[in-house]
């Protein structure tokens, strides 16, 4: 029974062992890096951009390099002497005072040759530990979390502090060469010249409109709006397909893929089911109507189309979420779990209006939850390196017009959207305005002038280009085959006036 007692003691104690370990760290590395920036404050260049006081494990050894980096900002000096003032006299290390201490630590300094790697075992320990916080909170938080608080929100917490910390644990930053930039500028313009049209963005597939755009820019926020029946939702999935269909990649030294070509697409359907959003893009492709697809009057020939679209379909980047009414931390959180497991070059989001604020402050105002909304949508799109296409509602005061082309005083809830978007896309359809004015009677004198108008604006589409941080505003002009509900680039013969000119 005793021998019992003391197998459980033992088992206790290891218990206890292995509940208190230490956290990861270095102290001799951080006091290896202190030296050298003691005996040469030139060290300190070489960590400052990535290295600040909370990554030092030691809170002595934090208050030094604050106070370091202090005094090297301003110009001065940064030895014991210098710092002897602003150290604390009566604190002890063992048995040194804390200037002594420091005088030690520059004594015993080899080479500044190793302070950059000093810096990074430094800044690596201090991620892991980070790391075990989040782990540690997370369990926390699960055991003791309240009654209200779904274990949905826990996820997505960690998930958003996770990827900040991925996105942060990097050493990059700070000053560079301005060679090193017009390297980079080369590069960039390198990739553009190997890309299908030689853009230095995304292709959407649509010439005209990447002509005027130079494809979708990285890290933009691309506002898509119009009245319900322009054709928002069309174009989105035109351009949504375009780009995965397209989809060349390479993989890099690290495992992941790079694309080339086109590009791994995310679309959040909020309006549309996944089914629904298929149906649509299967008609554009096959050019066989969606209700007739979906009433099953097709032929052999129509049906051999679509399994070979569906085939095609089946090998394309396009990932669909079709949750309802998503906040925008669900919406980021997913995002981001799509980059990490499958790669992500664009973002689209129909839209705007049917998602939610994540905040309880805004859910009380609906101008409020916009402006969250739009703010996260464009910092989603710098975190994530990739053009978010978000489609939005235009208000109805367009309507009370009688030019019916819309501006971006029209956009609804317009502050925020038009203030945080860098590209603000307007599809305007004449076609549709002026099917309605058509004449009851078809002897009527003006049923002639409707007939020639209709005509002439029958099958196009107007892309107006209202806003564009890094190039021009105008109009592309498209062609639009509404049972389709295709946009395409208009025959060149229709858009070259040239060609009517009398020489």
């Amino acid at each position: 029974m005793a021998d019992a007692t003391v197998h459980k003691l033992d088992d206790t104690r290891d218990t206890q062992n292995s509940l208190y370990r230490e956290a990861p760290n270095n102290i001799e590395a951080e006091q290896a890096l202190l030296g050298a920036i003691l005996i040469n404050n030139d060290a300190f260049y070489r960590v400052s951009d990535f290295l600040k006081p909370p990554h030092f494990y030691d809170p002595l050894h934090r208050r030094i390099y604050e106070l370091a980096s202090e005094l090297i900002r301003v110009g001065k000096m940064a030895n014991p002497v210098t710092m002897k003032t602003f150290l604390p006299a009566d604190d002890k290390v063992g048995d040194m005072t804390v200037f002594q201490y420091v005088v030690r630590l520059a004594a015993e300094a080899v080479t500044v040759i190793n302070a950059e790697d000093y810096g990074r075992a430094i800044y690596d320990l201090a991620t892991r530990r980070s790391l075990i916080g989040i782990g540690e909170e997370m369990v926390n938080v699960a055991y003791d979390a309240p009654v209200d608080m779904a274990p949905r929100s826990q996820i997505e917490d960690a998930e958003r502090r996770l990827f900040e910390l991925a996105e942060t644990g990097r050493y990059d930053g700070g000053f560079q060469p301005f060679n090193e930039a017009v390297k980079t500028a080369i590069d960039l313009a390198g990739v553009a010249f190997q890309r299908d049209g030689h853009l230095s963005g995304v292709s959407t597939g649509i010439h005209m409109l990447d002509g005027k755009m130079g494809g979708l820019q990285s890290s933009d926020l691309i506002v898509l709006a119009g009245r319900p029946g322009m054709g928002k939702t069309s174009l989105a999935t035109n351009i949504a397909f375009n780009i995965a269909a397209a989809y060349q990649g390479e993989q890099l030294a690290d495992g992941s893929m790079k694309a080339i070509n086109g590009g791994v697409v995310g679309f959040f359907s909020l309006e549309m089911s996944a089914e629904q959003l298929a149906t649509r893009i299967i008609s554009e492709q096959t050019e066989v109507s969606s209700s007739k697809i979906r009433r099953g009057e097709i032929s052999e020939t129509d049906f051999e189309k679509l399994i070979a679209c569906t085939q095609t379909m089946q090998r394309i980047p396009l990932y669909i979420d079709q949750t309802g009414g998503i906040s925008i931390a669900q919406l980021s959180a997913r995002a981001r779990r799509l980059k990490r497991q499958r790669g992500l070059d664009c973002l689209v989001i129909d839209y705007i209006q049917l998602m939610t604020g994540s905040s309880k402050a805004s859910a009380q105002n609906r101008v409020q939850e916009i402006t969250e909304i739009t703010t996260g949508l464009k910092a989603l799109g710098k975190e994530l390196n990739v053009p978010i296409i978000a489609l939005s509602q235009l208000s109805r005061q367009v309507e009370n017009r009688e030019d019916k082309r819309p501006q971006l005083s029209d956009l609804r809830e317009s502050g925020s959207i038009e203030q945080d978007a860098d590209v603000v896309l307007f599809v305007y359809r004449e076609e549709y305005y002026v099917k309605n004015l058509e004449p009851r009677d078809e002897f009527d004198p003006k049923y002639d002038e409707w007939k020639m108008h209709f005509e002439k604006v029958k099958g196009t589409a107007d892309v107006i280009i209202a806003k564009q941080r890094h190039g021009p505003t105008g109009t592309v002009k498209l062609a639009f085959q509404s049972e389709f509900t295709r946009f395409t680039d208009l025959a060149e013969g229709t858009y070259l006036p040239e060609q009517y000119d009398d020489h």
